[in-house]
């Protein structure tokens, strides 16, 4: 006879899975991975153009961005750029302490530069609570700059801010020159609920998010 104290090892941990995922709907299965084409690096304008064509635009569509856009924009941000793993951003003290988090309609995202993949970390549509302002809860994508502040160990907290903000701030560069050559439109963002966000995307301790960035097509 079974009673609820000779449950089987298997229905114990079936219930617990099933328990799990009603407490917390929007926590995705950490093995679903999206490869992304390999990014293309033989496009674009002259460098001086782009720079010429950058700027910040707060208007756009709700138009999705294609695969290989968000591959190559990726990439760009903060890929791999040489055999060593290094990347296409500075990094502080040579130590990486940044994840781009990619925020889309389908979930939130984690960029692994690496791999050039992304990794499911949840299923919700985060997209209106990465900024305060209302185009960011309907442009296709947002890029959320997530600090490891607990790998910045010998500094204050108040350094970690100052340095990790500086590292966003080139990967956010990195987006203005790829949307401008390009042809998309895009903010880098103060205007966050730091702590907000930070519970949404479900931060460990130690993590914090440093800024956020809206890209898209302009609205017409």
């Amino acid at each position: 006879m079974t009673t609820p104290w000779t449950m089987t090892r298997r229905a114990v941990t079936t219930l617990f899975v099933t328990n799990a995922l009603a407490v917390a709907p929007g926590v995705a299965l950490a093995q679903h991975v999206r490869s992304l084409p390999p990014p293309r690096k033989d496009i674009g304008k002259p460098l001086m153009q782009a720079l010429q064509a950058r700027r910040s635009t707060r208007e756009f569509a709700t138009r999705p961005l294609p695969e290989q856009v968000l591959a190559d924009l990726l990439w760009a941000a903060y890929g791999v750029n040489r055999a060593s793993g290094d990347r296409t951003a500075p990094y502080w003290r040579h130590i990486m302490v940044i994840d781009v988090y990619a925020v889309m309609a389908d979930g939130a995202w984690l960029y692994e530069p690496a791999s050039h993949a992304l990794r499911k970390h949840l299923a919700a549509d985060l997209r209106a609570q990465t900024g305060i302002q209302d185009f960011v809860g309907t442009a296709p994508l947002n890029l959320v700059y997530v600090v490891h502040g607990e790998r910045m160990t010998d500094i204050s907290a108040e350094g970690r801010r100052l340095y990790a903000s500086v590292d966003a701030a080139f990967a956010g560069q990195n987006v203005y020159l790829y949307c401008a050559s390009e042809g998309l439109a895009t903010v880098f963002r103060g205007a966050v609920d730091y702590e907000r966000l930070a519970h949404a995307l479900q931060l460990p301790d130690g993590q914090f998010v440093a800024f956020a960035q809206t890209v898209g097509y302009a609205a017409a």
